[in-house]
């Protein structure tokens, strides 16, 4: 069976994208440059708040010190509102009380940075059997390198058979490959499925229940 379960954050167990367009358009403003609808964020994430701010940005402003400045500006409202919109996407919620009163271990590796992540996991899942909350921190490549997932398995040391990595994006599912463990997509989230079909996801499911689906026998 399936012993360990570790989640992508943004698009996979919370909908933050209103809460990260704010907090963008918050820099842009700050910076003097155009803001844009949060409709189009979506296809703006998954690879690090750099490289959001960077995509954000017009083309031809996307220097060095840009970024710099609309990454502070960034994070310095993100970090007091990173939980004003953001929700559970439907089902999570009980999907993780469920996971973790059977005994399964849980992670999340997100390429946000961890001090945004650490602050968001403990809100909204006070009581959940976290072995690992990892983002991005000096040092370690972002996804889809798998370094964060070694990381996330050296602080609960499981055979690679046992785990499921769950995530939106294709970053997620590349991320799971280099891994060397078992991938699952989500539909509820950023991405589309045609993303997640090309990524050559292992699994594919519409709603967090059939995550209990995939843990195999527990006996």
């Amino acid at each position: 069976m399936k012993s360990y379960v570790i989640f992508d954050l943004d698009g996979t167990l919370l909908n933050t994208i209103d809460d990260l367009a704010d907090a963008t358009n918050h820099a842009m403003a700050q910076l003097g440059f155009p803001t844009h609808g949060r409709w189009v964020y979506p296809n703006m994430v998954g690879n690090g708040v750099a490289k959001l701010i960077e995509r954000a940005l017009p083309d031809d402003a996307r220097s060095e010190k840009n970024i710099r400045d609309a990454l502070a500006a960034f994070r310095s409202y993100y970090d007091d509102h990173c939980t004003d919109a953001t929700v559970p996407y439907p089902g999570i919620t009980e999907l993780i009380a469920d996971l973790s009163a059977k005994g399964v271990n849980l992670a999340v590796t997100s390429n946000k940075y961890e001090l945004a992540v650490t602050k968001i996991i403990h809100h909204y899942f006070p009581s959940a059997n976290f072995r690992a909350v990892l983002g991005n921190v000096e040092g370690l490549p972002r996804k889809p390198d798998p370094s964060i997932v070694f990381k996330a398995l050296s602080m609960c040391p499981t055979p690679k058979s046992q785990v499921l990595y769950v995530g939106d994006s294709g970053v997620d599912m590349e991320t799971a490959r280099r891994a060397c463990v078992e991938s699952v997509g989500v539909t509820w989230g950023f991405r589309p499925i045609t993303e997640l079909k090309q990524a050559y996801a292992d699994h594919i499911i519409s709603t967090p229940s059939q995550i209990i689906d995939l843990l195999g026998a527990t006996d």
